[in-house]
């Protein structure tokens, strides 16, 4: 499907919605490095949310789709991200989530304003790609963890693509269940514009996971997360991949190299 809109330069497109604490409450809190402190939110999580959007000669692509927040004009951030390198909602072709916790799909469906409860698809002609199991698991845990309701309006929408296990969109996008972070999380690799992009999630959520072994107690299963993370970090490293970094303070994307035996930016 060819982009409905002005078209924009081929390359990946950090929207960055900004840092956030978040503590065992699941609430995720703005932070301002300016004037907030750590200190002052003990036992919380200091994370950048950063969905991504991928644009290649044929197609707009969109990586997780953020909290879903408004900003303080009542415009949804996502939407302004969007907006300021040239794209409409309606210019997204693929939206591909890697699993429904709300800091990852919480925009998949949105509200008119911040005032209405009316639900509607976020992006009216994408189709929505996320593992059908996942998509079970949401619904057997309700909780902190995943809006049911925003995840109510995006079935009624028609617009989902259920996947089962690993597989291919297309030529160009593979996804294959990871697990880890939830026990049907996916991963994405995609072949395009002479690159070869590897989204992993909140299974490879930060670059700095990636230099060393780190066992998260957010996670459903830390342990295979963590092994994880050293079998993607050697293949991307053999096949110089660009990692995109969901929860990045500062690193994005980049690719990868060993320097002196430690993982480094390439």
């Amino acid at each position: 499907m060819i982009s409905k809109s002005q078209k924009i330069k081929a390359g990946i497109y950090p929207l960055s919605e900004g840092s956030y604490t978040i503590g065992w409450d699941k609430i995720f809190k703005p932070f301002d490095a300016e004037k907030d402190s750590m200190t002052d939110r003990p036992a919380s999580l200091l994370v950048e949310i950063q969905p991504f959007l991928l644009a290649t000669e044929t197609q707009n692509i969109l990586l997780d789709t953020g909290l879903g927040f408004y900003d303080s004009s009542d415009e949804l951030m996502i939407y302004k991200l969007l907006n300021q390198i040239g794209l409409q909602p309606e210019d997204i072709d693929l939206v591909l989530l890697s699993h429904l916790h709300k800091d990852h799909a919480g925009a998949v469906c949105i509200k008119e304003n911040s005032q209405t409860r009316n639900l509607f698809a976020a992006f009216p002609t994408a189709k929505y790609y996320l593992q059908n199991e996942e998509w079970n698991y949401a619904y057997a845990h309700a909780g902190s963890s995943y809006d049911l309701e925003i995840l109510e309006a995006l079935k009624q929408s028609g617009q989902i693509e259920l996947l089962d296990g690993d597989g291919k969109i297309n030529d160009e996008i593979s996804y294959e269940i990871s697990g880890g972070h939830t026990p049907f999380h996916q991963i994405f690799r995609i072949n395009a514009n002479g690159e070869k992009y590897f989204y992993g999630g909140d299974v490879a959520p930060q670059f700095s996971q990636m230099q060393r072994k780190f066992v998260a107690k957010y996670d459903f299963d830390g342990k295979r997360s963590a092994a994880l993370r050293q079998q993607y970090t050697q293949e991307g490293l053999e096949n110089d991949y660009t990692f995109l970094f969901f929860h990045d303070l500062k690193i994005p994307f980049c690719k990868l190299k060993l320097e002196s035996g430690m993982v480094m930016k390439k």
